[in-house]
């Protein structure tokens, strides 16, 4: 792919250690649900040379437990990825109990992070995802169980700030997480409040280091290019960058990480759009491979041709085309119409993915009463919906 020669600012940050696993760069592929398959973090992983963790797209324990088919087909994971990553979402303690141990016999994982960050308002009613670490001994039980059924597997979680400015959580749960044994702690710099919308709250980030020394902390929120994320580590002192939205139709950008954190000023991935065109077909290959249907794995791809063909000139009408092709043939077909000598455009590399504003945080009656109250989160809190 080409390149483009760019400084690279000096960065300090040394390998992350999570468990018995070294990951250096110490760059993270957030877990994205309906994005983060295993298809996805093949590419990630293929560009990144290999170095850096691929998170799973985030697995509910109840889901696991009773051996939800579909459940099975997203713990899947490519024999060259190591470590393997499974993000657990749970808001029962005995079945998040049940679930990691079933990982831990099975052999089915080596590193499991429980998610603390889902925003969704059809979860936080519930009292589930980002809401849950307001009720500080639920919050508690659930790690605990986590990390005692894990065995020698190393336990980490992400969270966000809290609910909202005037019910923030994040060092309550730091400290928490600490006490429980958990190996490192990635903090999304909005409030569940913020959704996606307005900006992370890299001083939050820092706070949380501070708070927390004995473990790794890693910064997620708003790390839109390589700069951004050395510029997080210097600017809040984490361990490591956590890696989401910016990284949607550009599995490069891991390229770009890892070249960044080695500082080298010569390997800044700049695709032309026929070298996007060659990695969406792949995408869309692998996609199918992974499902077993060659249509049905294009169809899944469908949602990724925006972010891939952001800022290029391609006209609406063939956006809409290549949006809802169903083969392979068709898809390469519709790219080859394009002008694909056309260089990476200026200013793609911003934000992409969701962009929602603040909204109200929709809550269990009486959920921000009593901070400790261990009432119960009902099993329809959890559904599947994306991370955080």
């Amino acid at each position: 792919m080409s390149t483009l020669t760019t400084p690279a600012p000096e960065t300090t940050a040394a390998p992350l250690r999570i468990g018995p696993h070294t990951v250096a760069p110490p760059v993270v592929l957030a877990p994205m649900a309906g994005i983060t398959n295993a298809p996805f973090r093949t590419l990630c992983r293929e560009f990144s040379g290999g170095k850096g963790l691929f998170v799973s797209e985030m697995i509910t324990t109840r889901a696991l437990v009773e051996r939800n088919e579909k459940t099975m087909q997203l713990i899947h994971f490519d024999a060259t990825e190591t470590p393997r990553s499974i993000q657990l979402y749970g808001v029962d303690p005995v079945t998040v109990g049940k679930a990691v141990r079933m990982i831990a016999e099975e052999d089915l994982a080596d590193h499991i992070d429980l998610n603390f960050g889902c925003p969704v308002p059809k979860v936080t009613r519930k009292g589930g995802g980002s809401a849950l670490p307001y009720k500080r001994n639920l919050l508690r039980a659930i790690v605990r169980e986590a990390v005692t059924g894990a065995g020698d597997l190393p336990v980490t979680m992400k969270m966000r700030k809290g609910i909202d400015d005037d019910h923030l959580t994040h060092l309550d749960a730091g400290r928490i997480a600490v006490e429980e044994g958990v190996s490192a702690i990635a903090l999304h710099g909005r409030t569940t409040a913020q959704h996606y919308g307005g900006t992370a709250d890299w001083d939050a980030i820092a706070r949380l280091k501070e708070h927390v020394p004995e473990i790794p902390v890693l910064g997620n929120g708003d790390i839109w290019s390589a700069e951004d994320a050395l510029r997080m580590v210097r600017e809040t002192g984490c361990d490591g960058v956590v890696v989401g939205r910016g990284c949607l139709g550009r599995p490069w950008l891991f390229a770009d990480l890892v070249a960044a954190f080695e500082g080298r000023t010569d390997s800044f991935v700049r695709p032309t759009l026929r070298e996007v065109a060659d990695v969406m077909v792949r995408h869309a290959t692998l996609l199918g491979e992974w499902i077993g249907d060659e249509a049905r794995g294009v169809i899944d791809f469908r949602k990724h041709v925006a972010w891939y063909l952001k800022g290029f000139a391609v006209g609406s009408e063939m956006r809409k085309r290549l949006a809802i092709t169903s083969s392979l043939e068709a898809l390469r077909a519709g790219l080859d119409e394009l002008d694909l000598d056309q260089p990476w455009p200026a200013g793609a590399d911003g934000p992409r993915g969701r962009t929602s504003g603040n909204n109200r945080v929709v809550l269990p009656d009486g959920w921000l009463k009593d901070p400790y109250d261990c009432a119960g989160v009902g099993e329809d809190a959890e559904l599947d919906t994306s991370g955080g």
